[in-house]
Formats: C-alpha cells, structure tokens, sequence
C-alpha cells in the first residue's frame, strides 16, 4: 500500500480522497492555490504545497508544480480526483516516466477512451451496441452531408475531445448543419484545443444511464449497476440517482454484462463508468467512458453499500479488488442534488461570494459531501459545485421524502445556490413518476 499520496485537486472531492486514505492508514499531500489557502482540504491533509496563483490554468493544471510537490513531499501516488488532471493521459504518461503511481487507468487507455470517435470504433469492436455514425472524424462539412444523408436526420455533431456540451449540436436539416458545422468545430478548438468533430444519429428523448466499473491489474473486473444521470441542464447533469426507475434487473444484468464486456477489451484498471443513452424501445447504445470516479459516485456508494475511492487506491497498488460481481447486491434507493453557487432564476448565474452561515441537514439515510463552512468565501475562479447532498432510503419514495426533508433544512446564507431549485425539481408530478429524459429541464417550467 502507499505511504503518501497527492490529491491533485481541490473542494469536496479532494476532501472525499483525504479521508479515504486516512481510513487506510496512508499520509496526504494537498496542493492548493492561493485562492483556496483556507480550503478544507488544505487543513486536513497531512502536509500542503501551494502551487500558484487563483486561475486553474497557473495551478491545478500545472503538471510541472503538481509533481514538483509530490517529489518534493515524498509522495508515491497521486490521486486526480474528477476534472482537472483527471483524464489527461500526458499527465498519467508524466507520472510514470517520475516513478509516481497515477490513481487511474493507464495513460493509452486514458488516450483511447478519451478520443469519442476512437472510444466508438474500440467499443464496436467489442461487441457494444454503437449509435449509428460517422467512422472516425469528419474530414470536411461535405463529409458530414454526405453522411447525415445517408443516416437520416435528425444527427448530432460532437466534439471529438473533451465533454459538458461544448462544441455539440442537434441538426435537423442540411442548411442547420451548415450553419453549424463550423460553429461546433470553433467551440471545440476553444474549449479543448481539438476542433475535430464526428457525427451520430441523434436518438429522440432518451435516458441517460451510466454503469460504474470497477477493475483491478489481476484481470478482474465489476460492475456497480446503473445509475440515472437524465436531469441535466445543457448536458451537465443536475441530479443522479441509483437505481435508475425504469432498469429492471434483466435490463441492469445485459447493461452490466455489456459495460465489462467494454472493459476487458481495453483491459480497465480503476474506477470509471461506461455510459449510454436508452431509448424508449429499452434499446442502449454506448455514448462514452470516463475513466475516472464521478462526481456522483456517493449515490452507488450507498445503495451497493462499498466505498469506490478507497478501492480505487488499493487496486492502484496492485491489489486484488477481493469480491466478485456475484458479491455486489443492491439494496434501497439514493439520489444526488448537486448544489451549486448559482442564482437558478437568473440563468444559473455563479454567485461566488462569502457564506455568512451554513447548517447541514441531517437525519437517517442523509449524506452531504462538502467542502464548505461558515464565513468561508468560494472563489469565483472553479467550478461552482459547493455541495452534495445525498437522500438513502429503502425506495424511491422514502428517498425522495427523505431529499424534501434535508433540503428544507439545508441552509446556505450569504450566497445564491440551487437548493430552492431541486426542492421544486423533486415535487414536479412527473419527477416523482419517474417520468422525464435529458430532455425535461428545457421542457419544464420550473419557474415562479
């Protein structure tokens, strides 16, 4: 096992990864920005390195600083947490040319998943179903017509690298595909440096659900079941949930099989999800892997009753995962809010600023994963994730019962945050039927 581990990243995950390697005995190394000199994770780690000003761009994400202090620290892992560094396969290749273990995949399987179109063609390979489009990149606008013709609209351009919507686009026509192509091309190359884009059916209203893997370098691998990830606003998603309403067990069991299917062909090690969209015939199709922990892994936590990170770090030492899938049951219902510092009926609007006063919910089957605290100040420099809140219960309804009570009694001052926006989300008639697709939020008034 590791003596010292890194956590290259900051807020509440990098707070999740400090106590699970307290619970297995292993020292932590956080590195922060002078933004977050008076972060949590800061004050409960071991030692701390700061490693340069606010923006991401002068800290978080540089690689040099990040393994300067691990060198410096005596570190032998280093743990990415999600975004940042998390899937970046220079910065895997990096850790291991400088005898530092990276808390992940290898570097050619971060590369590979990593590319959409590459990702496609290897799960193709694999036997898991595709959504029907385009072989690789798109070479030119005339490229595109030529397939989205032969396809059948409606289509989608997506950004070969990178995620969260950016440089994506829903197509209905040719002349909106012209309009597009470009635009999308533009987006990608802004936000990833890659302007390639490829091609898809675009499937009408589906679910969005995900399956957690777990595998280990003995050749063993696992899976989770599903979650639920379909409430989402411009593909980020909002609020998850496990299991998912409409999975059965015959449907968990053939998602299951498929994702380990995945898996073994590009021989997964960690944590990571295979995702897929699943229409209303119940038929799925691979969207893509990210091979990494989720910012919702907590919902599968509780309901599989396991703790992923923790497991993460021991298969990353080479250790056997030490079940097998006939050992992992489900048990109950939980979902996730995600709470951000945003005015949600100012367009989710960041409102960065001091919290005057925090109280936490509490209760049986509440969990909140967070890294804030009275007169505590989010910077405007990151994400504007401040909290998760998480409902257990032996259903879906006590769950959300359960959800309604906590975020009743969650209470944020000083800031705008989400919390009023997930309290009318999980009473609106069809949330609570379990009746929506990525497509609710931009049908649903949830306005006043």
């Amino acid at each position: 096992m590791f003596k010292k581990v890194l956590v290259a990243n900051r807020g509440e995950i990098a707070l999740r990864i400090i106590r699970a390697c307290q619970e297995l005995d292993i020292k932590t190394v956080a590195v922060y920005s002078e933004a977050d000199a008076d972060a949590l994770h800061v004050r409960f780690a071991d030692e701390v390195v700061c490693i340069g000003p606010p923006p991401s761009s002068e800290s978080y994400l540089k690689m040099v600083r990040i393994i300067s202090a691990a060198e410096v620290t005596g570190a032998d892992a280093i743990h990415p947490g999600y975004g940042f560094l998390a899937e970046n396969p220079e910065f895997a290749e990096i850790c291991a040319s400088c005898d530092l273990t990276f808390i992940g995949p290898t570097a050619e399987v971060i590369r590979k998943m990593g590319d959409k179109a590459v990702a496609k063609e290897t799960m193709k390979g694999a036997g898991v179903p595709v959504i029907p489009g385009s072989e690789g990149i798109l070479t030119s606008l005339d490229h595109a017509k030529s397939l989205a013709n032969e396809i059948g609209y409606p289509v989608m351009l997506k950004a070969v690298a990178g995620g969260g919507g950016r440089g994506m686009r829903n197509v209905y026509s040719e002349d909106q595909l012209e309009m597009n192509y470009m635009m999308a091309s533009a987006e990608a190359e802004g936000a990833f440096g890659n302007g390639n884009l490829y091609l898809e059916k675009l499937i009408h209203n589906p679910r969005h659900i995900e399956i957690q893997v777990m595998g280990d370098s003995h050749g063993n691998v696992v899976n989770f079941g599903e979650r639920e990830c379909s409430i989402q606003r411009r593909h980020q998603k909002l609020l998850e949930e496990a299991p998912s309403a409409v999975v059965d067990a015959d449907l968990r069991r053939q998602m299951g099989e498929i994702a380990l299917r995945g898996c073994k062909q590009v021989n997964y090690i960690g944590a990571g999800t295979i995702e897929f969209l699943l229409d209303n015939n119940r038929n799925f199709y691979f969207m893509e892997m990210n091979t990494r922990i989720q910012v919702e892994h907590p919902v599968t936590e509780m309901v599989y009753n396991c703790d992923l990170v923790k497991d993460q770090i021991r298969v990353a030492a080479g250790e056997k995962l030490g079940y097998t899938q006939n050992d992992i049951k489900i048990y109950g219902h939980a979902i996730e809010c995600r709470i951000n510092a945003e005015d949600w009926q100012r367009n989710f609007l960041p409102n960065p600023g001091e919290i005057e006063t925090v109280h936490f919910p509490g209760g049986p089957g509440i969990r909140v994963d967070t890294h804030i605290y009275s007169k505590y100040r989010i910077p405007p420099n990151y994400d504007s994730l401040v909290a998760k809140l998480i409902a257990f219960g032996r259903d879906r309804q006590e769950s959300i019962k359960r959800l309604k009570r906590s975020l009743d009694e969650f209470v944020i001052e000083g800031i705008k945050t989400t919390i009023p926006f997930h309290r009318r989300l999980i009473s609106h008639q069809d949330f609570i039927n379990a009746n929506f697709d990525i497509g609710f939020l931009e049908r649903t008034n949830l306005q006043e």
